[in-house]
C-alpha cells in the first residue's frame, strides 16, 4: 500500500519530474563526484550539518520503468538481492506506509536503520509517463530505536522513472542522509562515488528475475 495522500506535495513530485528532464545543477555549488556506469553523480555541501546531498542521472538499460518501479518497491523482494540489508519490512500507520530498513555497516562500525514514509505516483508530465516515488525520514514510537544501531534520523531521497525511449529507464535520484557517529571518510566517499550507482545497477539484475506477485 501507498502512503497517504497528506505525507508529501504534488510540488514534490512534480519537481522530480522536471529535474529528470533538465537536471537543476546551475545556481548551486553542484559538483561533478563520478561518472561511471553510465551513471553521473554530483554533490552538494550541506552548509548546516557538513554533509553532502547528492543527485544521480543516467539511463539504465534492458529494464523497463514500471518494472524498475515495482522492483523498487518491493521490499520483500529486495532482501534478496541487497546484500547490504539486514532487516526490511513495511507497517500501515493512520493510512500511510511507514518502512524500517536497517543497513549493514562494516566491522568494526555500527549498523544504521531509517524509519521513513513513502510514496509511488505515476504522472503524466510533458506528455510523457514518469514514476516518482518520495522518502522522508519520519518518527515512529512503535519502532523504538536498537541497542547497538544508530537511527537515522535526517534521510530524504527521490526517485523519478521514465522510457529512454528503447528498452531502458532514464533515471534521476536525489538523495541525503545524515548516518551520525563517526564514520571514516573512505566509507563515506565509496558510498557516493560507488554504493548508489551499484546499488541501482544491482537493481537492474534483479529485474531480470523479478516475479510480480
Amino acid at each position: 500500500m501507498e502512503s497517504g495522500a497528506g505525507a508529501f506535495s504534488e510540488e514534490q513530485f512534480r519537481e522530480a519530474c522536471a529535474e529528470l528532464q533538465r537536471p537543476a545543477l546551475s545556481g548551486a555549488a553542484w559538483e561533478l563526484l563520478v561518472e561511471t556506469q553510465g551513471l553521473s553523480v554530483y554533490r552538494l555541501l550541506d552548509q548546516q550539518t557538513g554533509l553532502y546531498a547528492h543527485k544521480v542521472f543516467g539511463v539504465l538499460e534492458d529494464c523497463l520503468p514500471d518494472l524498475l518501479a515495482d522492483v523498487y518497491m518491493d521490499l520483500a523482494y529486495r532482501k534478496q538481492w541487497d546484500q547490504y540489508v539486514k532487516e526490511l519490512y513495511e507497517k500501515e500507520r493512520n493510512g500511510e506506509t511507514v518502512v524500517y530498513w536497517q543497513v549493514k555497516y562494516p566491522f568494526p562500525m555500527s549498523n544504521r536503520d531509517y524509519v521513513y514514509v513513502r510514496q509511488r505516483r505515476e504522472l503524466d508530465f510533458e506528455g510523457r509517463k514518469v514514476h516518482v516515488i518520495v522518502s522522508q525520514s519520519t518518527s515512529e514510537p512503535q519502532i523504538p530505536e536498537k541497542s547497538g544501531v544508530i537511527r537515522v534520523k535526517q534521510y530524504t531521497q527521490r526517485l523519478a522513472i521514465q522510457s529512454d525511449g528503447k528498452r531502458g529507464s532514464k533515471v534521476y535520484m536525489y538523495y541525503f542522509d545524515n548516518p551520525g557517529g563517526q564514520i571514516p571518510s573512505w566509507v563515506i566517499n565509496w558510498a557516493a562515488k560507488n554504493g548508489v550507482p551499484n546499488f541501482l545497477k544491482d537493481m537492474v539484475k534483479a529485474c531480470q528475475n523479478y516475479r510480480r506477485t
